[in-house]
């Protein structure tokens, strides 16, 4: 029996995607101990438990895209945050210049 853990799996039925490098190191390194374990035993030892390590390593990549994407998105609005702040800050001062430079509106 050859196992045939690769760097591509199917998401969704008729597309394809990459693993992350960080999963894709992972699964080699399953991949090498599944070899090693049929090699000394039988590839019975490891039909069962292969097709649910494949899934929770596609599981595991899908979290880790999704995880990268918050911080992506986080990143954004951290951005964002910090462009309101100064326009908040700008604008505030502007008032205030404003208002000193007519005087209180109560004294006209």
């Amino acid at each position: 029996m050859e196992l045939e853990i690769g760097v591509v799996y199917q998401d969704d039925p008729g597309t394809s995607a990459m693993m992350s490098e960080r999963v894709s190191g992972l699964a080699n390194s399953i991949y090498r101990e599944f070899e090693r374990l049929i090699g000394k035993y039988d590839e019975d030892v490891v039909k069962e438990l292969m097709p649910l390590v494949v899934a929770v390593l596609e599981n595991l990549d899908s979290v880790f895209a999704e995880n990268q994407e918050h911080e992506v998105e986080l990143e954004l609005l951290k951005e964002d945050n910090e462009q309101l702040i100064t326009q908040y800050e700008r604008e505030k001062a502007l008032r205030k210049h404003a208002e000193e430079a007519s005087g209180p509106v109560w004294e006209k």
